[in-house]
C-alpha cells in the first residue's frame, strides 16, 4: 500500500485550536502529530482501528505494509484520522458474510438520521417525499440488521 500527505513544515495554530466539529473539517492538520510532520495511518476493520503506522506528510509517496490477516469476512480501509479515510474494501472469507456488530449496526443507524437532518433542507420540496422514503429504507434495513446481529468482536 501506499500514502501520501503533506503538511507546512510548522503547524498551522488557527487549524489545530478548532474542535473536529468546526470547519475545516477534514484537514490533515488536524491528523498532525504533535509539532512534526508526522500522520499516522490506520488499518481499520469493521470500523476499528487495528494497526497503525506513521508516515512523514512531506508529500513524497509513502509505501506502508500492514500484518493483518482477517479471520472472518469484515470489510477493511484505511484511515488518518481525523483528516481522511479510504472506501471499504470488502473480504469475504470461507464464503460467509460479513456480520456487523451491535456497536457498528448502531453506529449506521445513527448515521442515517444525522445525514438526513443535514440534507433535508437541501432537497427540493417534490424529490423530498422520494428522499425520505429513501432515509426510512436504510433506517429499516439498519435495524434489521441490528436485530439479527450476534455481537461478534469487530474482526
Amino acid at each position: 500500500m501506499r500514502a501520501a500527505a503533506r503538511l507546512a513544515e510548522k503547524p498551522v495554530e488557527w487549524i489545530r485550536e478548532k474542535s473536529i466539529w468546526d470547519k475545516p473539517y477534514w484537514h490533515v492538520e488536524r491528523a498532525r502529530l504533535g509539532d512534526s510532520r508526522k500522520v499516522p495511518v490506520e488499518l481499520v476493520v469493521n470500523g476499528k482501528a487495528v494497526a497503525r503506522r506513521e508516515i512523514v506528510a512531506d508529500g513524497r509517496v509513502h509505501d506502508l505494509a500492514f500484518d493483518y490477516k482477517p479471520t472472518r469476512s469484515c470489510w477493511i480501509a484505511v484511515r488518518t484520522f481525523p483528516s481522511s479515510h479510504t472506501n471499504p474494501i470488502f473480504v469475504e472469507i470461507d464464503g460467509q458474510p460479513i456480520r456487523a456488530s451491535k456497536r457498528s449496526a448502531q453506529w449506521c443507524l445513527d448515521a442515517v438520521d444525522v445525514c438526513w437532518k443535514s440534507k433535508q433542507g437541501q432537497i427540493r420540496e417534490e424529490e423530498k417525499p422520494a428522499a425520505r422514503a429513501a432515509y426510512d429504507r436504510a433506517e429499516e434495513v439498519y435495524r434489521q440488521i441490528l436485530a439479527e446481529c450476534d455481537d461478534a468482536p469487530d474482526s
